[in-house]
């Protein structure tokens, strides 16, 4: 199979359906820095008409400087790729929301390609197809594609790393240094600190592949001791052109915005949940069938099928790495790779039990290291030639095509499933989004969004509905007194409100002008605890 088929599968599979899908809240997010916006903005402790988001999700022009003064103290992320965002939105067709992805899918498509160098290099021509093609193909690839974050992106970061440092590996075994390649690395890792956090993880995993491949060389020559230095000195430089930002990264690692992330205490053997997430973040990178939202039947089905695959692909991956770990001409290679991937493990097993932060429940945070793995299959099953690699793809495809008919990956928090329990008669109603911190406004107009959506798709509904955030740092009941203070002419209300319990929410509601009744059979527990009141004056 040629490359420009690859890509072409590659393509199809990122751009179909592309705006399909509801935003979720990482996408307000970028949404708000890259239209040039911030949450100053955002209407609070008020009802608007869901008609504003309209205007809320227009670009507003403005300077990267000014998006990285609004992520510095309304994020937790780097400013890079929201500028480029903000650039890209001006000239890229479609609506908005397509805009948005699009950025995404473009990096999803050259990630592919790539990879294709990165094998290309390391080991062969043909190994670059298949990890070419084992990406085109992969659920996981396409869903990071599909969102509009900073996914795609920094893995074009991590890729050009990678091809640097096999560059670095194979000049190390010659024993010749080759200044370009190292400065070219050098940029490309402090560059991408700026694109995404993650990166730093990659670099660190990067280096330690690095001194892993050092020690085997072991010739205590001159050139041994001067590699020593050339990588002392790279790890200065990155971290010279990481400095400026420096403090705003120290400072957006102790904001709480990071603590849903904190590992559970629930019971005795909590500890375990990382390792066997791991396990299920490593499947869906190249098989994805339908389990979530559906029935008992169809969940065993497609994790037994899910299963048997895995055992299958291990086994092949198995044999390909002896192969390629035992033929001379890609030892070197291998060892690099594989030793990335397990640095960049052993660095989320010490974040998860020394940081206590459980990263692993985020299966889209295994980006950084996904394009070795890719690498690494697409050269097991070509040192083997055995032809099973369509298994693979035909298997994969099919993952892909469940995917972009949102099957699988699920937005977090299903807005779209949120918004179809709220508009279900043609009733006036009101939605209020308890909050705590600019993460809840972002999961709020998130479910804004969606509500708008259906309710366009429903012209006999009363719309636009309305819809207020009411600030609940001071206790849930401080969001239950202002809302009394607050009026709208409507007939039924629903409460989102984080954290509460499903016993928890009160029975009645005052508005101003009016008090609203719970309704038993409107409390839900999908994405966040909501409950829908019935009004009356």
């Amino acid at each position: 199979m040629s490359l420009i088929a690859v890509l072409l599968i590659g393509g199809v599979l990122r751009f179909w359906n592309l705006d399909l899908k509801p935003l979720w809240m990482d996408e307000v997010i970028t949404a708000i820095f890259s239209f040039g916006r911030n949450y100053g903005e955002v209407p609070l402790e008020q009802f608007f008409n869901l008609s504003v988001l309209d205007q809320l999700f227009q670009l507003k022009p403005t300077t990267c400087a000014n998006i990285a003064q609004t992520v510095s103290t309304q994020s937790v992320h780097p400013p890079l790729f929201f500028c480029w965002m903000h650039q890209w939105v001006q000239f890229a067709p479609g609506n908005w929301i397509w805009k948005l992805r699009s950025l995404s899918a473009v990096a999803g498509v050259a990630a592919i390609f790539g990879v294709y160098w990165l094998n290309r290099f390391a080991f062969s021509t043909s190994a670059g197809i298949a990890a070419a093609m084992t990406m085109a193909v992969s659920p996981f690839a396409v869903y990071l594609s599909q969102e509009a974050r900073h996914y795609t992106v920094p893995m074009l970061f991590v890729i050009a790393g990678l091809m640097g440092l096999i560059r670095i590996q194979q000049d190390l075994v010659r024993q010749r240094h080759d200044p370009k390649i190292w400065i070219g690395w050098i940029l490309v890792n402090g560059i991408g600190f700026y694109v995404h956090y993650f990166l730093v993880l990659a670099i660190a995993a990067q280096f330690f592949a690095l001194i892993v491949l050092q020690m085997r060389l072991r010739p205590a020559t001159k050139f041994w001791w001067r590699s020593w230095g050339a990588i002392v000195a790279a790890g200065f430089g990155i971290f010279a052109i990481g400095l400026p930002w420096l403090p705003t990264f120290i400072s957006h690692m102790t904001r709480p915005e990071t603590d849903w992330l904190a590992t559970s205490q629930t019971a005795w053997w909590s500890f375990l949940a990382p390792l066997y997430q791991f396990a299920a973040g490593w499947l869906v990178m190249v098989v994805a069938f339908p389990v979530e939202f559906q029935p008992t039947w169809i969940i065993v089905l497609s994790s037994v099928s899910m299963l048997l695959f895995a055992g299958w692909l291990i086994w092949w991956m198995i044999r390909g790495l002896k192969c390629l770990w035992k033929d001379p001409d890609t030892h070197g290679e291998t060892l690099v790779l594989i030793s990335f991937v397990g640095g960049v493990l052993l660095e989320f097993l010490a974040i998860v039990y020394v940081l206590g932060k459980d990263i692993t429940q985020v299966p889209r945070y295994n980006f950084i290291y996904y394009p070795a793995v890719c690498a690494l299959i697409g050269a097991s099953f070509w040192k083997q030639r055995a032809g099973s690699q369509w298994m693979l793809y035909g298997v994969g495809a099919l993952s892909c095509i469940f995917v972009i008919s949102n099957l699988v990956f699920l937005k977090p928090y299903t807005p779209d499933r949120v918004a179809q329990n709220i508009v279900t008669d043609p009733d006036c109603r009101a939605i209020v989004m308890a909050y705590n911190d600019f993460q809840d406004i972002a999961v709020g107009l998130g479910f804004a969004l969606a509500v708008q959506s259906t309710e366009q798709q429903s012209p006999k509904n009363c719309q636009p509905s309305q819809f207020a955030f009411l600030s609940k740092t001071q206790g849930d009941s401080a969001v239950w007194s202002r809302l009394a203070s607050l009026s709208a002419d409507v007939k039924e209300i629903w409460a989102i409100v984080p954290g509460l319990r499903k016993r928890d929410f009160p029975t009645t509601l005052a508005l101003q002008n009016r008090t609203c009744a719970l309704n038993s059979d409107w409390q839900y527990r999908i994405g966040l605890p909501y409950s829908g009141y019935e009004c009356r004056n």
